[in-house]
Protein backbone atom coordinates (compact mmCIF):
# COMPACT_ATOMS: atom_id res chain seq x y z
CA UNK A 1 0.00 0.00 0.00
CA UNK A 2 2.63 2.44 0.79
CA UNK A 3 4.49 2.11 -2.44
CA UNK A 4 1.56 2.98 -4.28
CA UNK A 5 0.78 5.89 -2.29
CA UNK A 6 4.52 7.00 -2.55
CA UNK A 7 3.88 6.08 -6.55
CA UNK A 8 0.74 8.08 -7.37
CA UNK A 9 2.20 11.01 -4.93
CA UNK A 10 5.53 11.00 -7.35
CA UNK A 11 2.85 11.06 -10.20
CA UNK A 12 1.18 13.85 -9.24
CA UNK A 13 4.04 16.09 -8.00
CA UNK A 14 6.14 15.82 -11.45
CA UNK A 15 2.62 16.90 -12.96
CA UNK A 16 2.09 19.34 -10.78
CA UNK A 17 5.25 20.79 -11.26
CA UNK A 18 5.05 20.56 -15.63
CA UNK A 19 2.08 22.74 -14.80
CA UNK A 20 3.91 24.96 -13.42
CA UNK A 21 6.72 25.49 -16.43
CA UNK A 22 3.76 25.66 -18.36
CA UNK A 23 2.37 28.88 -16.90
CA UNK A 24 5.72 30.42 -16.33
CA UNK A 25 6.30 29.89 -19.84
CA UNK A 26 3.12 31.33 -20.82
CA UNK A 27 3.15 34.56 -17.99
CA UNK A 28 6.95 35.01 -18.65
CA UNK A 29 6.47 35.33 -22.73
CA UNK A 30 3.11 37.98 -21.98
CA UNK A 31 5.41 39.69 -19.66
CA UNK A 32 8.13 39.88 -22.10
CA UNK A 33 5.87 40.49 -25.25
CA UNK A 34 4.26 43.55 -23.38
CA UNK A 35 7.44 44.99 -21.67
CA UNK A 36 9.15 44.88 -25.16
CA UNK A 37 5.93 46.66 -26.71
CA UNK A 38 5.51 49.50 -23.74
CA UNK A 39 8.63 50.20 -24.15
CA UNK A 40 9.35 50.21 -28.33
CA UNK A 41 5.48 52.44 -28.24
CA UNK A 42 6.73 54.76 -25.35
CA UNK A 43 10.33 55.37 -26.62
CA UNK A 44 8.67 56.23 -30.47
CA UNK A 45 5.99 58.39 -28.83
CA UNK A 46 8.68 60.39 -27.10
CA UNK A 47 10.95 60.72 -30.55
CA UNK A 48 8.24 61.77 -32.35
CA UNK A 49 4.91 62.64 -30.46
CA UNK A 50 2.70 59.80 -31.58
CA UNK A 51 2.04 56.29 -31.64
CA UNK A 52 1.84 55.15 -35.42
CA UNK A 53 3.95 53.12 -36.57
CA UNK A 54 4.49 52.49 -40.38
CA UNK A 55 6.57 49.73 -41.79
CA UNK A 56 6.51 46.53 -44.04
CA UNK A 57 6.99 43.06 -42.45
CA UNK A 58 5.34 41.27 -45.55
CA UNK A 59 7.72 38.93 -47.32
CA UNK A 60 8.92 37.72 -44.01
CA UNK A 61 7.93 34.50 -41.89
CA UNK A 62 8.53 34.65 -37.96
CA UNK A 63 12.00 33.49 -38.06
CA UNK A 64 13.25 35.87 -40.92
CA UNK A 65 11.94 38.41 -38.42
CA UNK A 66 13.75 37.17 -35.51
CA UNK A 67 16.71 37.02 -37.27
CA UNK A 68 16.70 40.15 -38.89
CA UNK A 69 15.64 41.60 -35.01
CA UNK A 70 18.85 39.70 -34.05
CA UNK A 71 21.00 41.14 -36.09
CA UNK A 72 20.13 44.92 -35.55
CA UNK A 73 20.63 43.73 -31.87
CA UNK A 74 24.15 42.47 -32.70
CA UNK A 75 25.26 45.42 -35.09
CA UNK A 76 24.21 48.13 -32.14
CA UNK A 77 20.75 49.05 -33.79
CA UNK A 78 18.60 49.73 -31.49
CA UNK A 79 15.29 51.31 -32.13
CA UNK A 80 11.73 51.93 -30.91
CA UNK A 81 10.47 49.90 -34.01
CA UNK A 82 13.23 46.84 -32.75
CA UNK A 83 11.60 46.99 -29.50
CA UNK A 84 8.24 46.47 -31.13
CA UNK A 85 9.09 44.03 -33.40
CA UNK A 86 10.39 41.94 -30.77
CA UNK A 87 7.37 42.35 -28.54
CA UNK A 88 4.99 40.57 -31.56
CA UNK A 89 8.06 38.21 -31.96
CA UNK A 90 8.13 36.93 -28.45
CA UNK A 91 4.20 37.17 -27.75
CA UNK A 92 3.88 34.81 -30.97
CA UNK A 93 6.92 31.88 -29.90
CA UNK A 94 5.76 31.64 -26.82
CA UNK A 95 2.90 28.84 -27.53
CA UNK A 96 5.94 27.53 -29.51
CA UNK A 97 8.45 27.11 -26.78
CA UNK A 98 5.12 25.54 -24.38
CA UNK A 99 5.05 22.99 -27.26
CA UNK A 100 8.64 22.26 -27.31
CA UNK A 101 8.43 21.84 -23.39
CA UNK A 102 5.75 19.90 -22.90
CA UNK A 103 7.51 17.43 -25.57
CA UNK A 104 10.87 17.54 -23.72
CA UNK A 105 8.71 16.54 -20.86
CA UNK A 106 6.71 14.02 -22.12
CA UNK A 107 10.28 12.32 -23.54
CA UNK A 108 12.63 12.90 -20.70
CA UNK A 109 10.26 12.80 -17.25
CA UNK A 110 7.49 10.73 -18.45
CA UNK A 111 8.69 8.58 -21.09
CA UNK A 112 5.75 8.12 -22.34
CA UNK A 113 5.85 7.93 -26.38
CA UNK A 114 2.29 8.21 -27.47
CA UNK A 115 2.40 11.73 -25.70
CA UNK A 116 5.95 12.88 -27.19
CA UNK A 117 4.44 11.80 -30.49
CA UNK A 118 1.43 13.85 -30.65
CA UNK A 119 3.53 17.07 -28.66
CA UNK A 120 5.93 16.35 -31.30
CA UNK A 121 3.48 15.93 -34.27
CA UNK A 122 2.17 19.06 -32.49
CA UNK A 123 5.75 21.23 -32.82
CA UNK A 124 6.63 20.06 -36.67
CA UNK A 125 2.57 21.58 -37.49
CA UNK A 126 3.58 25.05 -35.61
CA UNK A 127 7.37 25.25 -36.96
CA UNK A 128 5.62 24.25 -40.37
CA UNK A 129 3.17 27.67 -40.19
CA UNK A 130 5.81 29.98 -38.68
CA UNK A 131 7.96 29.10 -41.81
CA UNK A 132 5.18 29.98 -43.79
CA UNK A 133 4.99 33.86 -45.24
Amino acid sequence: MRSIHHSMKTETTAHFDMEILIGYILLGGVLLSTALLVIGLVWHWARTGHLRLEYPIMGMNLFEFVHHGVKQIAAGDVHPTLMVNLGIAAVMLTPYVRVLASMLYFAWVEHNRKYTLFTGFVLVALTYSLFLR
